[in-house]
């Protein structure tokens, strides 16, 4: 069998959440599967060597404009120029017009739910809003045509069963994310000091991956953060990955703590390899989102052996277990408690360490790869009889 994999984003510098499953499911499949061919589509970047093609995986570097032409009009031509006998699209959405069986990966449906919708007015970048707009008009045309419809999590699925009226529709399934295995604690002294030095880290630390997305939190995590430290009196700081300092000066300016930017380290964008020895160093995950469809960071930093902090909403209490320190996001002194309460208690500091370490050896890339396997094949022979 012929498979066609979507990778559209896989060779860009800067990989976020979606990119970062692709390929490793991409490169797991490498490892697991012998048997049947691959096209990998992926539209021509900067980081070209991420990826390396093998005996049954060729890789096509497809040009093609703005994203969505890329997706509607490149990918589908070739996709059936290289005969591909499944189209397997992995970032939520996929083209509403082809004739070969679709298998789409929905991470999450949060830009279709009004009550988020509301929350994104007037928020977010503009790349973001015109994303979901673009999601808003074709998802539910990919809904009603997919072969099958991959999530990543059990809340996610029901909301999509919800959403859509497909409850107990057999074409939606859930399949876990994983962990990469260079997440694991770093106690390489050497190691730890070149991050710091490349990311300007400070002694002691709180980590949190903040960004303009309303969802992620930021304005009731800085709010926790300024109220731990009026509390405590400590000299903890905050690190921030990939946030901009205008963005955050702005988000300041409506706090009563603008004072706050002083305690708050940029790091701008981390190389994915380099996260280990910043989780391993901080005192303290940061994860109140709002809206997960699953949450792979919280599961990055217990592997590194840090505790974790996050929300009881959607699906971070299924993902995290027993493992994390579990708060309401939309109170942050019920944060700022959290935060209180692990830097102050050292038994509850190693508990968490503990169960993260064992919580997240539960989920591996390895597992996911073979279960989208499984799918491929079902759907491949049912459309071959």
């Amino acid at each position: 069998m012929k498979i066609g994999i979507e990778g559209q984003r896989l060779y860009r510098n800067k990989k976020h959440g979606m990119d970062m499953v692709a390929l490793e499911l991409i490169r797991n499949l490498q490892e697991i599967d012998h048997k049947n061919e691959y096209v990998v589509f992926i539209k021509p970047d900067i980081d070209d060597e991420v990826l390396k093609q093998t005996s049954n995986f060729k890789i096509v570097k497809l040009k093609g404009g703005f994203y969505p032409l890329w997706e509607q009009f490149s990918l589908p031509a070739a996709a059936r120029k290289e005969g591909c006998q499944l189209l397997h699209c992995t970032s939520n959405t996929a083209p509403v017009n082809t004739r070969i069986p679709l298998i789409v990966t929905l991470h999450d449906i949060i830009y279709m739910e009004s009550n988020y919708v509301k929350i994104l007015k007037g928020s977010g970048s503009w790349y973001q809003k015109m994303g979901n707009i673009y999601r808003r008009l074709v998802i539910p045309k990919i809904v009603k045509k997919s072969s099958k419809i991959i999530t990543v999590s059990h809340f996610e699925k029901n909301r999509i069963g919800q959403f859509f009226g497909i409850e107990g529709d057999k074409r939606l399934t859930a399949v876990y994310n994983g962990v990469s295995e260079h997440f694991k604690p770093i106690t390489d002294n050497i190691e730890l000091q070149r991050v710091k030095i490349k990311y300007n880290l400070p002694e002691h630390y709180f980590f949190f991956l903040g960004n303009t997305d309303p969802k992620k939190n930021t304005k009731g995590t800085l709010k926790a953060f300024s109220d731990f430290l009026k509390q405590t009196n400590s000299d903890l700081k905050l690190v921030m990955l990939d946030y901009d300092r205008t963005e955050l000066e702005k988000l300041l300016s409506e706090t009563d703590d603008k004072s706050l930017i002083n305690s708050i380290y940029l790091t701008g964008y981390v190389v994915n390899t380099d996260l280990p020895a910043i989780y391993s160093q901080c005192q303290v995950f940061l994860y109140p989102s709002l809206r997960e469809s699953f949450g792979i960071p919280m599961l990055e930093a217990m592997a590194c052996g840090v505790p974790v902090i996050t929300s009881n909403t959607s699906s971070m209490p299924e993902v995290a277990g027993s493992a994390a320190f579990i708060i309401d996001p939309y109170k942050p002194a019920e944060i700022t408690d959290a935060l209180i309460q692990i830097t102050s208690n050292p038994e509850l500091r190693k508990q968490l360490i503990d169960k993260g370490l064992q919580q997240s050896a539960k989920f591996s890339w390895k597992a996911m790869a073979k279960d989208v396997l499984d799918i491929y094949e079902q759907i491949g022979n049912a459309f071959a009889k």
